[in-house]
């Protein structure tokens, strides 16, 4: 049973990168997919695709490699099920000095903490990626 799907998908991401894979499939949801999302956009991952073959969504991921070495050098989970981080427009924090990204779930949408302060809006901070 999985309580927190989103701790689940940076796992599974993670494990895969220590064990060098190129893809790595888990189930999928729309706040996956979103986050997903923001990864490509950001350039941290290569690509990720849907399938719906079976009649259960699978979320898959291509991770990406520079010199042999994964792009994601640090992603945690910043907000929990047990413990909220919320954080307005003006405290959104900068990651690793502007070099990385924290992934906020707003009212107009999932989007980096750059977009964030851009819109003008806070959130929900629910990772932390560099």
């Amino acid at each position: 049973m999985m309580t927190d799907p989103i701790s689940d998908l940076l796992t599974h991401i993670r494990n895969a990168q220590k064990a060098e894979m190129v893809s790595v499939s888990m189930p999928s949801s729309r706040i996956k997919t979103a986050i997903a999302q923001v990864l490509q956009d950001e350039g941290y991952i290569e690509g990720f695709k849907v399938n719906d073959e079976s009649g259960k969504p699978k979320l898959e991921i291509n991770l990406k490699y520079y010199e042999g070495k994964p792009v994601i050098d640090y992603l945690k989970r910043a907000s929990r099920p047990g413990r909220r981080l919320y954080q307005g427009k003006e405290k959104l924090m900068r990651v690793a000095g502007g070099l990385g990204i924290a992934i906020v779930s707003t009212s107009k949408g999932i989007m980096t903490d750059r977009a964030a302060r851009k819109a003008g809006v806070g959130g929900e901070v629910l990772c932390i990626i560099a």
